[in-house]
């Protein structure tokens, strides 16, 4: 599957790069990294970032304004993203052929070519083993694709301590690292907080108790988003929150928008994603999301997170 999108990748004069709805580092990582490592290797190649930005991510990159004619005769590559659903831009049909790169479980295939990796640590991972088997084909990195594709490993990894870091993952990272980007000022545009986030960060610890279960829920409403002055995309930054607390096994963050209550669900060891699939979501074993439409709703998802747990404790 790598020789075949190696082979496109030459053949095509215009490439178009998509990623999920709600990105995080690795979205952004590997679509970057993957343009860079393009430009870099082939520069009389078009290279474009698609999808609308996402202002936290300022740092890693900017993404380019496209219109409805550059699709036409495009090679359109979709990276760490699960369902078309979820990619941002739906104009990616209406390229000339379309790749799939991701590390998810692969419930909803799509286009005409599809790399799937559910044992990579990330997307940005996947990116850098094309990288290393296109090399005798003209592949090359830069620094600025180094510093995307090292961010997104980073990002998905929770700073290489999630069980998706594996042997490989660290050779990739470590390889990366000898490339010329400020490891430190990376750490830093990805980990430090407003001062508002760190305080209802605190907020939400004072107020948990967790269930018999192992189960912790964080049920976050748009009166508190408004009282602390915080968006719903901002919460995504402490999802991990509950990860070194001792006797939970695995959490649910319930954040409540206009038209929907988004559901963030991590664990430590009981598998959560069939969970995540029964309320308009999937993921990981470990971390995946969803959508419930009321409390009530919600109510139910724990209830279901409960059995799991109890299973899992038994």
């Amino acid at each position: 599957m790598k020789t075949e999108i190696i082979e496109l990748i030459k053949s095509y004069e215009k490439i178009i790069i998509h990623r999920h709805v709600r990105p995080d580092p690795d979205a952004y990582g590997s679509q970057a990294g993957l343009a860079e490592m393009i430009k870099t290797s082939f520069p009389n190649k078009t290279v474009l970032l698609a999808g609308e930005e996402e202002p936290s991510l300022n740092y890693l990159t900017r993404l380019d304004e496209i219109s409805d004619d550059q699709f036409k005769e495009a090679l359109v590559i979709v990276c760490d993203t699960a369902n078309e659903e979820r990619i941002c831009d739906q104009r990616y049909k209406t390229g000339d052929k379309v790749v799939k790169i991701d590390h998810h479980p692969n419930r909803e295939p799509y286009g005409d070519i599809m790399w799937v990796d559910t044992d990579s640590s990330s997307t940005s991972e996947m990116i850098f083993e094309l990288f290393t088997e296109g090399k005798n084909e003209g592949f090359q990195l830069n620094d600025e694709s180094a510093r995307l594709l090292y961010a997104g490993i980073v990002g998905d990894t929770g700073r290489f301590l999630f069980p998706s870091t594996t042997g490989k993952t660290f050779e990739a990272a470590s390889d990366l690292s000898k490339y010329n980007f400020d490891r430190t000022e990376l750490y830093e545009n990805m980990y430090q907080v407003p001062l508002k986030i760190a305080k209802f960060k605190g907020q939400l610890l004072t107020d948990l108790e967790p269930r018999k279960s192992g189960v912790a829920v964080f049920k976050i409403d748009k009166q508190m988003l408004e009282e602390y002055d915080i968006s719903s995309e901002e919460t995504h930054s402490f999802v991990g929150i509950a990860g070194d607390i001792e006797d939970i096994l695995a959490w649910v963050f319930f954040v409540e928008e206009d038209d929907v209550i988004r559901v963030r669900l991590r664990s430590k060891g009981p598998i959560i994603n069939g969970v995540a699939a029964d309320y308009n979501g999937g993921g990981h074993p470990m971390a995946s999301g969803a959508k419930v439409q009321s409390w009530e709703e919600a109510e139910k998802l724990v209830e279901d997170l409960d059995k799991v747990c109890h299973e899992y404790n038994n």
